[in-house]
């Protein structure tokens, strides 16, 4: 009988797929040439994914790559988080070693949540988890795979895709976009079939199907032609006709089940074929031994693979009878060691699924007792890594509400410990589906201090046990972590309710659940947060210093320093600062001292904020704490900004990157680099601005930090004459701010908005936005943004048509810029240059052109900062010299020639060309001493190529007339008045007849309506 079931009946030899792999050897020639690939195979339960793989990791080996395996396990949804890729980061360890070591030096402290092999002679030293951690964690395994992979050829694949656990999903999706220029090959195989609609692959496919470097294929079934061949290799003899028409229509093509149908031919089964394909995979586990057969059981509910230690401790038969058993499960294809040789698995998972599904609850509920008692009886039957997620799963099947909730709360720490905050949200909750049925012993127990860390402490004997409310804390962040947004705003509200009825006599409790909520609330579109921030500050006064305490009123500060400013905030921040010092929470404490620096800037004290801010950062700058590093760099460089010191802060962003290294997530390095970015184009450097808003879109995800960037790089559009580039910055900032209420946010939008439709000659949107703005107000420490929204406003009144047409509500217009100017602070000197900007430009709106504002805002801006506002200011100060007369003509001579040299330095083509326009007309050269006025000046309408009668239909146009009275006044037919209007707005470039008009004013070509 043994005879006749250790039968090989693998196909010896590969059959088709040339067109697959030849599409992975080009990916593979891809990668060797430095251009990091990704590749996903996908395709039918036994199709042949892996041996597609196995043939192409022989492949790439053979030309010199190293390679690196690991499988997704079934029970990646009960808390394995990350098993696929710690599993080919060893393969790597293995093979390269000290390279490894090397490669990951500085990160180890990190790197070690996924390759254990890297802990020092002291073990892992665990960092507390952030908001921050996870994607940190993804970063720093994205850049250990570039060095690895910087001069030699690294191929990772990752296989069984369709279990994978969240975390690793993430991951992969995450080294698609990331992986820069290096020779790294990712691949992934997953079961197409079971990508059902609401299975968790199906929106990562549809992510990576966006990727331009992610390839992405599904295995066909065999041919009739390729089952032949297929049935030839097995069976040693040449099929026949009827045999290959059976098995074909039998297998429908899949290589696995024409395997399973050729061993039942070799047995001489050829009229018992299976009617069920679960019947047809188990005939070749029902032929084994008695004692192959019970191994098959224990490896199939096992897991993905089972150590051989582990199954010689449950399976009750001595080694020899083990090993006998094992060899016949081996000989016969139904079981394959591992590559590491220390365990087994199934040569195919169908096989598996088959084996499990045809054990009895009662058995199923029993083999994994057996696990779980082994394990716990000796830890060093599985991997440290896998054993808390494998003590939680298999207590768990085994139905032991008593030994499973200690587990599974376990092994919800080791997946916080390794980022994998998906996986211990999903684990937290079976811990709450288990506590009502666990013991009361057994949850007496339990403590807090084991099994909880974002929670704040209670006020309680140190034995005091685990209680629910503690449970739901820690559900309520690791669901807000790993984006379960609803769900942790459920829990806190759970929690609430829970503490409201114990009586209240746990305020701080309460008022940490409160301030949990107010982080979900305005990203949930249920408000702004601050009706839960201000229970949550009712709750905590009057009560003892706390850390607790601290944070709450940290977070109410940081609230205020967005959303409104004052000085209340600068009160509350001191508080958090004081409370924060007395706890010993000097985390908090940094925090606090930095927002309250932020806050008395925006109060009007710049010099004692930024004091404030330098503090802090001379304290951090030498320690290893990569978030309050940054946030201190980036909001020192922010609030320099606002200052108008443009240049310290791009030396503070700067130095802010250098020293976080890869220590931050990409969406912190993009914070710097946008301000980076902002501060730059400040100082008119558009072309090293552009460079650093890229890099800083490049690396950010996040819907807010996006909108911030896109808005800037829509400002710089407008700047370098880009309109259509900047209207869809504009719009893409727009939608990515819609559910946001900073004011720091919405008021530079609505500039943006502005210059676009001003851009466009949509004037009366640009207004619409300007109102819109001014009626929304301007809190403390949002001069920065306000003043350029009020500037514009007033040139855009100006320039727009109704000088020469005439609005009676144009005065209201200008009465509410001079009164929002007239109120609005000025913290700095840049925004008493800005406020005598506006001046100038509200009496341009109003027909004056007064030199004089020009030269005391031209000598204002000259001061700072702003070599693009300054070009503009001497070209409108000369504009003014030019209307005065002839005696100014040298004066706007040299106006002019030093805006255009800065205009075209910065690249700023739109102003470049009005002041050389205006150089034309005014017949000034821009690159030499002024020339004698001539005697008849020339007429304006000439460099426009307008003819005589297109220049009086112009006149009448910018007047406001219809082409019927045009026709009327010039004595020409309505149609004859039609086509010379379209005549005019193609040579002037314009769509509208508004626009034309504008266009006419701007250009002083007829006197303005009386």
């Amino acid at each position: 009988m043994l005879g006749s079931v250790q039968t090989q009946s693998l196909s010896p030899v590969f059959i088709g797929r040339d067109a697959e792999l030849a599409r992975l050897a080009e990916v593979l020639t891809a990668a060797d040439a430095g251009e990091s690939q990704a590749v996903l195979i996908g395709g039918e339960a036994g199709v042949g994914k892996t041996r597609l793989t196995e043939e192409f990791l022989a492949a790439a080996r053979a030309a010199g790559a190293v390679t690196a395996v690991g499988g997704c396990v079934e029970i990646g949804a009960d808390g394995l988080p990350f098993a696929p890729v710690s599993a080919a980061l060893r393969d790597l360890y293995r093979a390269l070693g000290p390279e490894l070591t090397a490669a990951a030096a500085g990160q180890q402290a990190e790197l070690v949540r996924l390759l254990p092999e890297l802990a020092g002679p002291d073990g892992a030293r665990r960092e507390p988890h952030d908001e921050d951690g996870r994607v940190r964690l993804f970063e720093l395994t994205a850049r250990l795979l570039e060095r690895l992979g910087a001069d030699r050829t690294i191929v990772v694949v990752v296989e069984d895709l369709h279990w994978a656990d969240r975390s690793t999903r993430e991951l992969l999706a995450y080294l698609f976009r990331s992986l820069q220029r290096c020779r790294v090959l990712v691949a992934a195989t997953y079961r197409a079939d079971d990508i059902h609609r609401r299975h968790p692959l199906r929106p990562f496919l549809a992510e990576t199907d966006r990727l331009r470097r992610v390839e992405r294929f599904e295995l066909s079934r065999f041919s009739r032609a390729e089952v032949r061949s297929q049935l030839h290799s097995i069976m040693a003899d040449e099929p026949e006709d009827s045999v290959v028409d059976q098995v074909f229509a039998r297998s429908d093509g899949n290589p696995f089940f024409v395997e399973e149908l050729a061993c039942s031919l070799r047995r001489g089964c050829s009229t018992g074929l299976s009617d069920s394909l679960r019947d047809l995979l188990l005939v070749r586990v029902e032929a084994l031994s008695e004692d192959a057969q019970r191994v098959a059981k224990f490896v199939a509910e096992g897991g993905s693979t089972v150590e051989y230690r582990l199954l010689a401790a449950i399976t009750g038969l001595s080694e020899d009878d083990l090993l006998g058993a094992l060899r016949i499960a081996v000989g016969a294809s139904i079981l394959l060691p591992t590559d590491s040789g220390e365990g087994y698995r199934f040569r195919h998972s169908l096989v598996r699924e088959a084996v499990g599904d045809d054990l009895l609850p009662g058995e199923r509920s029993r083999i994994n007792r057996r696990y779980a008692e082994a394990v716990e009886a000796d830890a060093t039957l599985v991997p440290a890594d896998e054993r808390a997620a494998r003590l939680a799963s298999y207590w768990y099947a085994a139905h032991d509400p008593a030994r499973a909730l200690p587990a599974v709360l376990s092994a919800a720490v080791e997946a916080r410990h390794r980022h994998a905050y998906a996986e211990q949200y999903r684990l937290l909750e079976r811990a709450l589906e288990l506590w009502d049925s666990a013991p009361e012993d057994v949850r007496a127990a339990l403590r807090p201090a084991d099994y909880t860390e974002a929670y704040p402490p209670c006020d309680c004997e140190p034995g005091t046990p685990l209680d629910f409310v503690d449970l739901l804390a820690e559900v309520t962040v690791a669901a807000r972590l790993s984006g379960e947004r609803e769900r942790a705003y459920a829990m806190a509200k759970r929690a609430l309710r829970r503490l409201e009825r114990s009586g209240g006599s746990d305020p701080l409790r309460a008022a940490w659940f409160w301030a949990q909520r107010s982080k979900v609330t305005e990203v949930l579109g249920r408000g702004n947060g601050w009706e839960e921030l201000s229970r949550a500050r009712e709750l905590v006064r009057g009560l003892p210093p706390s850390a607790t305490h601290a944070e709450v009123l940290a977070m109410i500060a940081g609230w205020i320093m967005v959303h409104k400013s004052g000085a209340e905030g600068i009160a509350i921040a001191g508080q958090a600062v004081e409370l924060a010092r007395t706890s010993n929470a000097l985390d908090t404490e940094l925090h606090a001292r930095v927002t309250l620096g932020l806050l008395q800037a925006d109060s009007g004290d710049i010099d004692g904020g930024i004091a404030g801010v330098e503090a802090v950062r001379g304290q951090v700058s030498d320690q290893r704490a990569p978030l309050i590093v940054s946030r201190t760099y980036g909001n020192l460089a922010s609030v320099l900004e606002a200052a108008g010191r443009s240049t310290e802060a791009v030396r503070v962003s700067r130095e802010g990157l250098s020293l976080i290294g890869d220590q931050v997530v990409n969406a912190t390095r993009a914070w710097l680099l946008g301000n980076e970015g902002e501060s730059l184009f400040t100082l008119a450097r558009y072309e090293d601005a552009a460079v650093r808003l890229a890099a800083a879109r490049r690396a950010v995800e996040g819907p807010l930090l996006c909108a911030g960037i896109e808005m800037f790089q829509g400002f710089l559009a407008v700047a370098v004459g880009d309109i259509e580039a900047a209207a869809e910055y504009h719009a893409a900032a727009a939608d990515g701010f819609r559910y946001d209420t900073q004011p720091q946010h919405q008021i530079p939008l609505r500039g943006l908005g502005l210059r676009v439709a001003v851009a466009q000659g949509r004037y009366d949107d640009a207004r619409r936005t300007l109102l819109g703005a001014i009626e929304a107000g301007f809190p403390n420490g949002t001069a920065r943004y306000a003043w350029p929204i009020l500037a514009g406003g007033a040139a855009a009144e100006a320039d727009g048509p109704w000088p020469v047409t005439g609005d009676p509500a144009r005065g209201q217009v200008l009465d509410k810029i001079r009164t929002a100017a007239r109120e609005l602070a000025r913290p700095a000197p840049l925004y008493e240059a800005y406020a005598l900007l506006v001046d100038a430009e509200l009496a341009r709106a109003e027909g004056r052109h007064e030199s004089d504002l020009w030269a005391a805002a031209e000598a204002a801006f000259a001061a700072q900062e702003r070599p693009a506002e300054l070009a503009a200011i001497r070209y409108r100060h000369a504009e003014a010299l030019l209307a005065r007369g002839p005696d100014a003509r040298e004066a706007a001579g040299c106006l002019l020639a030093q805006s255009h040299t800065a205009a075209v330095a910065a690249g700023a083509k739109p102003l470049a060309a009005e002041v050389a326009a205006l150089a034309q007309r005014a017949r000034l050269p821009l690159d030499g001493p002024p020339v004698e006025a001539p005697l008849d000046p020339a007429d304006p309408a000439d460099s426009l190529g307008l003819t005589a009668r297109e220049r009086d239909v112009l006149r009448l146009v910018a007047d406001g007339r219809t082409n019927r009275q045009i026709a009327e006044e010039l004595f020409i037919s309505p149609k004859t008045a039609s086509v010379h209007v379209s005549n005019i707005l193609a040579k002037l470039t314009v769509s509208t007849r508004g626009e034309a008009a504008a266009l006419a004013h701007r250009l002083h070509l007829f006197a303005p309506a009386r």
